[in-house]
């Protein structure tokens, strides 16, 4: 008798097809909650515990957002790639369905392994933690770059355009007029560039901070392209937080420049001017994006924070500024009225 117990017979036939449990197995599935694009779960079986993770065609959003399932295996791939160079930083990987869209990976205890976004939101900012993710994210940009190998594996401009940059940047360029040439450009900048592996959405939900240092989730949008947007990707959402935690300000600040400073120690495959030059214009339309593109931020529902995103994001864009710290320090300045 099955007792895998799972929500689909199809998510038994692939614990059991690839050796992860035995028919026999009593299994208890937990669905986890997470980002919008997939379906976690969390299965008990005797002993262990692991997860199981499926991609979505349409994305859990209030906007039309629809994207290829194919890219769980681009996620799969990431992730392989990242526990060669990185072991520590990434869930084990286990198995891969690629025909199902599933893949399973180790479970990481929540109790060990805290969630980023979480502590942040609590006032906890670390700037040792902040330091480490800069680390990993530089040092796996390194490992990649300019690889021949990595660039035909995960020639995924099209699911990258789909997930982030027509969400982000060409929705966000429909709402503001005035904006969307730079917008535009800024798009297809983006887009044509080729240079290491991107892991696409280094925020702090998908970051665990474990006892061997953060831990990174969530490569669904991973594509052979600009390693800048990871870097402007993560260091967006500690500007956001201010508007959250505004007492905490200073340290959100303090673990912005931690983490610009740690990454660049890492990133010696081209001259630091050129990626923060991009990282710097990214940054503002990362900005203005999590207001007025597909996948607004759920923690800015107030209009002044919002209008103050936009009154920060827009001069920046029409005028860019070449290193990361301009666009801090003009942060720090609207944020402090």
């Amino acid at each position: 008798m099955n007792k895998l117990n799972s929500p689909e017979t199809a998510l038994d036939a692939f614990l059991i097809s690839q050796g992860l449990a035995r028919p026999e197995e009593r299994a208890r599935w937990h669905a986890l909650a997470g980002g919008v694009s997939s379906d976690i779960w969390r299965v008990d079986l005797p002993g262990r515990s692991l997860c199981v993770k499926r991609a979505l065609a349409k994305l859990k959003v209030s906007a039309d957002w629809q994207a290829p399932v194919s890219r769980n295996a681009y996620e799969w791939s990431w992730m392989q790639f990242a526990a060669r160079h990185c072991p520590d930083n990434v869930p084990r990987p286990l198995a891969h369905d690629a025909e199902a869209g599933l893949f399973a990976m180790s479970f990481l205890a929540p109790e060990e392994h805290p969630v980023w976004k979480q502590q942040l939101f609590d006032g906890e900012v670390s700037a040792s933690t902040a330091c480490a993710v800069g680390q990993v994210l530089g040092t796996l940009h390194a490992a990649s770059a300019y690889s021949a190998e990595l660039a035909a594996a995960f020639d995924t401009t099209d699911n990258f355009r789909a997930l982030r940059l027509e969400p982000y940047f060409m929705a966000t360029a429909d709402r503001h007029p005035a904006l969307a040439a730079r917008l535009i450009a800024l798009t297809e900048r983006t887009a044509g560039l080729h240079i290491a592996l991107v892991h696409g959405d280094v925020s702090p939900k998908n970051i665990l901070v474990g006892p061997h240092g953060p831990v990174l989730l969530d490569a669904e949008c991973a594509w052979y392209g600009d390693p800048a947007f990871d870097l402007a990707f993560c260091l967006n959402h500690l500007l956001l937080k201010c508007l959250v935690r505004p007492d905490r300000r200073d340290a959100l600040l303090g673990a912005f420049a931690s983490l610009t400073d740690a990454y660049f120690d890492q990133a010696r495959w081209e001259p630091r001017r050129d990626l923060e030059e991009r990282a710097a214009r990214l940054l503002p339309a990362l900005l203005l994006a999590r207001v007025d593109g597909k996948s607004p931020v759920e923690y800015l529902n107030d209009g002044a924070q919002r209008d103050l995103v936009r009154a920060v994001a827009g001069p920046l864009l029409l005028r860019p500024v070449t290193r990361l710290s301009l666009v801090a320090e003009a942060w720090s300045r609207a944020v402090v009225r």
